[in-house]
């Protein structure tokens, strides 16, 4: 009876066909009954296993419907949570790096160390100085206007101490801002240290021919409104226009007639309102050139939004790139200004017409010329024509390739009108404050030599001397040697 059984079974399952084929016994039946207790028993081990996963599946449904982790829940829902956290915050800060894409941002901060020889004893502010400037500026990309790329500008500073400029203005010196770096905002007191919105413009850029095809544009007017640096659009200089990175006095680091001379009429804190039209033209993408014209508000009220560009300086500049001495890029440019309402020497109001040129020119792997020249052909200044020629020497050439030594002089003429007169001064051969009487005659001669040294890509130390003679166009005049040493941070 029970073979019959477990034949029946057998037969149902289509195990017992070959065995029935050919004739049952006892040896057969046998291995049956073990294969059959087998999968029985991998049958029931299967089971369990589904129940398993199906409490799992469970579990894991239920803790991913919750936000909350636990020790409980299994590691597979643990997983899965940090992933889904780890892809939020890649979606965060994809869309914070999407809303600052194009946003440039730049800080800096220096500080400055001056000792003055041959200066008078008793003179304002002693022989020695220290003063600081800290610079923040950011460009924010606006969204375009068809092909129109466009953008504001904002420029932060603030800084205490004038340096030694104080003391070399009351000395009559052409050059009186040996420290184009001392800055200290407009009516504070030398305790306060004051933050200015130095710059605020905005610029759009528009690839002619207007409404043409963009890739295919290879020129660019650019329009430029708000309150700026002039400089930072005429007079550019790539060896000697950085008074935080390569020459400290401020007939190197800009034209002295524009800058020493108070041709550019800015406020009291070297910026004024302005609006620049340039138009740039790359069709040779080697050699571009530029036009540019400039109209700024200027004088003790034009520059500090007290008047309009009523009585405005008008600036035109031509600037040319051009690859010599085996394909070395050099920087020429040549500009002409005027004011109708300049300020002689005297203090009289004139019309004041001027021109001037700057160049820098690659001469070798580590070699960059330059020279500057400007010449007053209206108006009469203290000095009206100067020069300043000079090179910078990249540090490979000792092995300190990102050092650099800067050597520059210059050389700026008495006016016509000023050698005419009778100029008093504090400094006379015994170097105390007694006031002094001289006829200028002849130039102002000064030298200056730095080395920058670079302690790491954000940190550079650089010691500075600087020789003044013949001050003011005074022949016998105390030649003044200015030393000093300045740290320059920046980001």
């Amino acid at each position: 009876m029970k073979l019959a059984k477990i034949t029946a079974a057998l037969v149902v399952a289509g195990l017992a066909l070959p065995a029935l084929a050919a004739g049952p016994d006892a040896a057969t039946l046998q291995k049956l009954v073990e294969r059959m207790e087998k999968l029985e028993a991998r049958n029931a081990d299967l089971e369990k296993q589904v129940k398993s996963l199906k409490g799992e599946n469970e579990a894991i449904a239920k803790g991913l419907d919750s936000p909350r982790l636990s020790e409980s829940e299994p590691e597979l829902t643990v997983r899965l949570k940090a992933v889904e956290k780890d892809a939020l915050g890649m979606k965060k800060a994809a869309k914070i790096a999407e809303g600052l894409e194009g946003i440039k941002v730049g800080a800096s901060l220096a500080t400055v160390g001056q000792f003055a020889s041959g200066l008078p004893k008793d003179v304002e502010g002693g022989n020695s100085q220290l003063n600081y400037r800290a610079d923040l500026s950011i460009e924010l990309p606006l969204a375009p206007i068809g092909d129109i790329d466009h953008k504001l500008f904002a420029h932060l500073r603030m800084g205490q101490g004038l340096g030694l400029n104080a003391a070399f203005s009351r000395l009559g010196h052409f050059a009186s801002a040996p420290n184009a770096l001392a800055f200290r905002a407009s009516g504070s007191s030398p305790d306060d240290s004051v933050a200015i919105l130095g710059q605020a413009w905005y610029q759009a850029a528009i690839p002619l021919p207007f409404l043409g095809f963009k890739p295919y544009s290879r020129e660019t007017l650019e329009l430029t409104f708000g309150k700026m640096d002039i400089f930072g659009f005429f007079d550019q200089n790539a060896a000697a226009g950085d008074e935080a990175k390569q020459f400290l006095n401020s007939v190197f680091v800009h034209n002295p007639l524009l800058d020493a001379g108070g041709e550019v009429g800015v406020d009291a804190n070297g910026f004024q309102p302005g609006f620049v039209a340039s138009y740039l033209n790359y069709t040779n993408k080697m050699e571009p050139w530029r036009l540019s014209v400039g109209l700024f508000g200027a004088g003790d009220k034009g520059a500090n939004y007290q008047r309009s560009l009523s009585s405005p300086l008008l600036m035109v500049q031509a600037e040319k790139q051009l690859k010599l001495f085996g394909g070395l890029t050099g920087n020429y440019r040549i500009y002409g200004w005027n004011r109708s309402q300049g300020t002689d020497f005297d203090g009289t109001l004139a019309k004041h017409t001027g021109i001037g040129a700057s160049i820098d020119q690659r001469v070798g792997d580590g070699v960059k010329l330059f020279a500057r020249y400007g010449k007053l052909i209206n108006g009469e200044l203290p000095f009206n024509q100067a020069a300043t020629v000079g090179a910078e020497f990249s540090g490979s050439y000792w092995g300190r390739a990102a050092d650099s030594i800067g050597i520059g002089g210059a050389w700026l003429q008495a006016g016509k009108g000023y050698r005419n007169t009778s100029v008093t001064t504090w400094q006379d051969e015994a170097q105390t404050q007694s006031a002094f009487t001289f006829t200028p005659q002849g130039a102002e001669k000064l030298a200056e030599i730095y080395y920058r040294y670079r302690v790491s890509p954000q940190f550079e130390l650089s010691p500075d001397l600087q020789f003044v003679s013949n001050g003011g166009g005074n022949g016998e005049a105390k030649s003044v040697k200015v030393f000093a040493l300045r740290a320059n941070i920046a980001y």
